[in-house]
């Protein structure tokens, strides 16, 4: 098939490339002129595992080509994608703007059937919209569907040559026999392609990851409540996760989610309720735990420096909001530098792919590290953010050799407490005891 996806960031890159891949001719097409030079000179401009061997394989076989020129992007093409920005307003809701611009645009350059796929995260009724500003100016035969994503930043490509299931909202046999051919390779183990109305299909992105931003925020107040009770979280979720009924994914505690889709996409059906005079009393406790949570961190921190951080060095290891992925929206290393930073403090930074985002809100405000143990001479204390796997098993003797102070706040759950306390460290994580005890009694006991 010839397909166009409109929209080159993470989205529309990784639909473009795994559509190239499967046999298919697409064209890219995008506004910024320096994106279009980057992606024609085969440099990927997002991070994103295994993307670029897909990426750079697809255009040497000229399967996968790039535009700026919409009228040219399109011509001759059986699918139009959507992959464009729908970014939270000031009252939460998303902006459609980009879309329906596009949408307006698109109706006169139209010269033979074609289904137009709405790939972005939109609210309810967005199909609708994007058909009518269509037909204002289109004088051929079109299909507007709504086929949203399910892609999870650091394992994208992983989602989408093998999802779940594919979501596609639509009430036309004829469209449902081409997108049965385009989504033929992606399932061919037997998952599902679920067909729906278009509005269904719309709310259903909502719908799953409103869902498991409440399972989230659920272990985090669980996991505040283990602490006061002298539980740990640890035990509390093996013990839940083991139900076939709950699952073992999602019941991680951490310092809150992040990123570019939960917190936008919670707002957005919260504010889709409004505007039907629905209280989403759940929706808004999400949303408040999430915001409370990015702050358990900074109030342990500032409990054990007697909120004194004036003067003090603190490193962080992960800047990201997630592992495997550049992207900080919303992540909760914006808030905890900020904080650090408004107190005095001194900050040294480091992640693997994160740092040019971050310098670029805080410039040279705090320092940036070339790898993990040069941001720890004389600091403090050391603060985890992000799980990254390179920090899982670090030189914890070096570690201890090249900080001021052994101390150390774990905001993933990374480390087992005994075995920090047993190697001198002050350890606090989330939702786990502090191991306190006189250590050769410890040390006896094992």
């Amino acid at each position: 098939m010839k397909i166009a996806v409109i929209g080159s960031g993470y989205v529309g890159l990784v639909t473009g490339t795994c559509f190239a891949e499967t046999g298919n001719n697409v064209t890219c097409i995008d506004i910024n002129e320096n994106k279009i030079k980057q992606m024609k000179s085969g440099i990927v401009p997002i991070y994103e595992p295994g993307l670029d061997l897909l990426f750079q394989r697809n255009i040497a076989e000229g399967r996968l080509t790039f535009t700026q020129d919409l009228k040219q992007g399109i011509e001759g093409v059986d699918i139009i994608f959507l992959a464009l920005p729908t970014p939270a307003g000031e009252d939460g809701s998303a902006d459609l703007s980009y879309i329906l611009n596009v949408a307006e645009k698109l109706g006169p350059l139209l010269n033979k059937y074609v289904v137009i796929v709405d790939k972005s995260t939109v609210p309810v009724g967005t199909a609708e919209n994007v058909r009518a500003k269509i037909a204002l100016s289109a004088q051929v035969e079109f299909d507007v569907v709504s086929n949203p994503e399910f892609l999870r930043e650091g394992v994208a490509i992983e989602d989408f040559m093998k999802p779940d299931r594919v979501v596609i909202g639509t009430q036309s046999d004829k469209v449902k026999a081409l997108m049965d051919v385009l989504y033929a390779p992606f399932v061919r183990q037997g998952n599902p392609i679920l067909y729906m109305d278009e509005r269904s299909a719309e709310l259903t992105k909502y719908a799953g990851n409103a869902f498991l931003a409440l399972k989230i925020s659920f272990m985090n107040e669980m996991a505040n409540l283990s602490e006061l009770l002298g539980a740990n979280i640890d035990h509390v979720r093996l013990g839940i996760g083991t139900d076939s009924r709950i699952g073992k994914r999602f019941l991680f505690p951490g310092i809150g989610y992040g990123g570019s889709c939960f917190p936008k996409d919670v707002s957005a059906l919260a504010k889709m309720a409004v505007t039907v005079d629905y209280d989403f009393k759940i929706l808004k406790s999400v949303m408040e735990v999430n915001s409370i949570q990015k702050k358990v961190l900074l109030q342990k921190i500032n409990k054990y420096f007697d909120n004194h951080l004036y003067g003090k060095s603190f490193a962080i290891w992960g800047l990201s909001f997630k592992p495997n992925t550049d992207d900080i929206r919303e992540a909760p290393s914006l808030e905890i530098i900020q904080s650090l930073l408004e107190q005095g403090a001194h900050v040294i930074v480091f992640d693997p792919e994160a740092m040019r985002h971050i310098e670029s809100v805080f410039g040279n405000t705090i320092q940036y590290a070339p790898n993990p143990y040069d941001a720890l001479p004389n600091t403090d204390a050391l603060l985890i953010l992000t799980e990254w796997s390179e920090f899982r098993t670090p030189d914890f003797e070096r570690i201890k050799n090249t900080m001021k102070e052994t101390v150390l706040f774990d905001g993933r759950n990374m480390y087992d407490p005994h075995y920090m306390f047993i190697n001198g460290f002050h350890y606090e994580s989330i939702g786990r005891p502090l191991i306190s005890k006189n250590i050769n009694q410890y040390q006896n006991e094992l």
